[in-house]
């Protein structure tokens, strides 16, 4: 038997397994590393997070990022060269880390690598009626493996679409495995660059759904990119608290087709961009309104686009919800929301796992299901049972 095999062969038989996740998302803030303690499978999954840390991103590897992410044209060269780099590159930083951790990588038995995704493509957005659903996540997994010398899990989000669903969001699955609960209702929702939540029904039978619901910062951190240079996103909502809604430009954000589309569903960037509010700029007549009346109404827009979801939710009154990503830090979004729903929002701290280290931590999961896993039903939630992850060898 090729040792690689052999090795993956003793992974899967362990009790329990040390799997790193990584994520690394739309705000292109860094790399965030979580080295987890993974105990059995399915719904007996027990998660334990040894470390986590976000390890930054310079400012020029941003700016490449940027370059290639989100746009129908790009530079192929480049995207053929950031592959590679940036799997490299991710390796690097998961070596410091374990150096910082004093932990040997011979003792982690998987990397569970998100990838960077440069452009999502569902059918309901491209609409060519030729192709189905796409997604391009890059940071090539055999790269990662060789040079840090683990078993590396990658590319998750393929198979997701090779089985009948849109890529995204993958949550439902961790949220499902980690989170549920047979004394709550819980939305678990994640503010990223694209806002998405996961409805965990109490009773935990059918009902439970993933589905992402508009833009969470990626607007906002658009706009603060190109009005106020130097600044990557709203630090603590301190620019959108400046200003004031406008109603027209609201209602005008607000008007898409996405909005009234049933979940679950996806989208990206690829359609909640600047031109998307340039657009609505122009059909609201607002061409003059300030920018922090932009980025309030922008603040407004984002909680909207979560609220309208949730209140959907068939029959349900009684629900918490717990918030992670970056817009949870955003205390004007937050505060819509809290309001509109009465109650106090709680974080995934509350649950044992801090919120931002929430999806590393899902992708280890991921991962762990794999490898030794795999047996769980998602089909009531009308996702796809499937495992995920193509697997890189380190030799």
């Amino acid at each position: 038997m090729n040792s690689n095999i052999s090795r993956l062969y003793q992974i899967a038989n362990k009790d329990n397994r040390t799997i790193i996740g990584l994520m690394s998302g739309t705000s292109f803030d860094g790399l965030d590393i979580a080295l987890c303690h993974i105990k059995g499978s399915g719904k007996d999954t027990v998660v334990e997070v040894l470390n986590f840390i976000t390890k930054d991103y310079d400012i020029s590897f941003k700016e490449d990022l940027k370059s290639v992410f989100a746009k129908k044209t790009a530079d192929l060269e480049l995207v053929v060269l950031l592959n590679e780099f940036i799997g490299s590159y991710h390796a690097d930083l998961i070596l410091q880390c374990l150096d910082e951790w004093n932990v040997d990588p011979q003792d982690v038995d998987a990397i569970a690598s998100h990838g960077q995704t440069i452009f999502h493509a569902p059918k309901r957005l491209h609409g060519q009626q030729k192709f189905g659903n796409g997604t391009l996540q890059i940071g090539d997994g055999d790269h990662i493996a060789v040079k840090t010398g683990i078993i590396t899990l990658s590319d998750f989000r393929q198979k997701h679409i090779a089985a009948g669903g849109e890529g995204a969001p993958l949550a439902l699955y961790g949220d499902y495995l980690m989170f549920s609960s047979k004394g709550e209702n819980r939305v678990m929702l994640n503010i990223g660059g694209i806002a998405n939540f996961t409805y965990l029904p109490a009773d935990d039978s059918e009902g439970c759904f993933s589905t992402d619901v508009g833009p969470g910062n990626t607007l906002m951190d658009q706009f603060v990119q190109q009005q106020y240079p130097g600044n990557y996103y709203d630090k603590n909502g301190e620019i959108a608290a400046q200003g004031n809604v406008n109603e027209k430009l609201l209602s005008a954000l607000l008007a898409d087709p996405f909005f009234t589309q049933p979940v679950p569903k996806t989208t990206g960037p690829e359609l909640f961009s600047l031109n998307y509010l340039q657009n609505a700029i122009s059909v609201a007549g607002c061409e003059r309104l300030s920018n922090v009346d932009v980025m309030a109404t922008l603040a407004e827009f984002t909680a909207q686009g979560i609220i309208m979801p949730i209140e959907q939710i068939s029959g349900v009154k009684d629900f918490q919800i717990y918030i992670s990503g970056g817009g949870m830090y955003n205390p004007i979004v937050t505060g819509y929301i809290g309001s509109h729903f009465k109650q106090t929002l709680k974080s995934t701290a509350d649950l044992g796992i801090h919120p931002d280290a929430k999806e590393a931590v899902l992708f280890a999961v991921l991962a762990n299901e794999t490898l030794a896993g795999g047996n769980t039903d998602f089909s009531a939630s009308g996702a796809p049972s499937v495992s995920m992850g193509k697997i890189s060898f380190p030799s």
